[in-house]
């Protein structure tokens, strides 16, 4: 499942190529068509992302399409003159210069204002918010007995952070994701937040996800580069049974919470 990073950067995608201007709005699918042709010919106005949540905003009667990629859902962009769609197009928007194509989300659905505040509700705060900050997340973690590593997988606790995020981020912090969130600092948990905030950034800037420090790049440290459909540098996820960049110690991996969980147990103590 795609990582709040990518939303972001659909987010800003779906605004560079069209914002401001007036789409065709299809469903060569079907299952969108009578909200497709609802909105036909509107301007794209807005676009928002909130952990895994892509709004786009339409006109200006509070009509959004909400947007949840889940585990098989695939945007493709491309230029005009766009190509006839395939029957799995769930949602087509097309103008004289670009066309985007949405195949398999979880959800595609137009949505009113009230309908759209309560998805933000129900969402934790979003390192890449602008308005969000720490606080609001850690008033929950301080107070649960869950792990850390499955509080920071909780939606409702902190939005947008996945699997390689959470593995990373609690290795280049050595906390054993195994550690009650009531047992952190808020300090450990303000470090936390503002790493994520900064690898959240750069996986926007760069739309992959790289969290090795400068000093444990593949070129500092004259090993070989990662191979991976994943893509990116990263200390743990996806690294079991190799050595540790660091320590030179087993990386550990095991099920939490539905997920597989990796972590260095020489590096991040309980």
């Amino acid at each position: 499942m795609p990582e709040g990073h990518t939303i972001h950067r659909l987010a800003a995608d779906y605004r560079e190529r069209f914002g401001g201007r007036s789409v065709r709005v299809t469903s060569p699918q079907g299952k969108f068509s009578d909200s497709a042709a609802l909105l036909d010919g509107a301007a794209l106005e807005r676009t928002e992302a909130h952990g895994k949540h892509l709004f786009l905003g339409f006109g200006g009667g509070g009509e959004w399409v909400h947007i949840h990629l889940g585990l098989f859902g695939k945007v493709a962009f491309g230029d005009a003159p766009a190509p006839p769609p395939t029957d799995t197009v769930r949602l087509r928007l097309a103008n004289p210069d670009a066309y985007v194509d949405l195949r398999g989300p979880t959800t595609c659905a137009l949505i009113t204002d009230g309908e759209k505040r309560a998805i933000h509700d129900r969402l934790g705060p979003d390192p890449l918010r602008p308005d969000d900050g720490p606080d609001r997340a850690w008033t929950r973690i301080s107070r649960s007995r869950t792990t850390i590593a499955a509080l920071l997988m909780d939606q409702k606790v902190i939005a947008g952070v996945g699997n390689v995020y959470r593995a990373e981020v609690l290795f280049r912090h050595g906390i054993d994701p195994y550690r009650a969130g009531r047992d952190l600092t808020e300090r450990e948990w303000d470090a936390v937040w503002t790493d994520l905030v900064a690898l959240m950034r750069e996986g926007v800037r760069h739309n992959r996800i790289d969290t090795v420090r400068p000093e444990h790049t593949p070129e500092a440290m004259g090993r070989p580069p990662r191979v991976d459909d994943h893509g990116g540098e990263v200390y743990v996820y996806r690294r079991a049974a190799l050595p540790c960049h660091i320590c030179g110690g087993e990386i550990r991996t095991a099920d939490l919470a539905a997920r597989n969980l990796f972590w260095c147990p020489g590096c991040q103590p309980r």
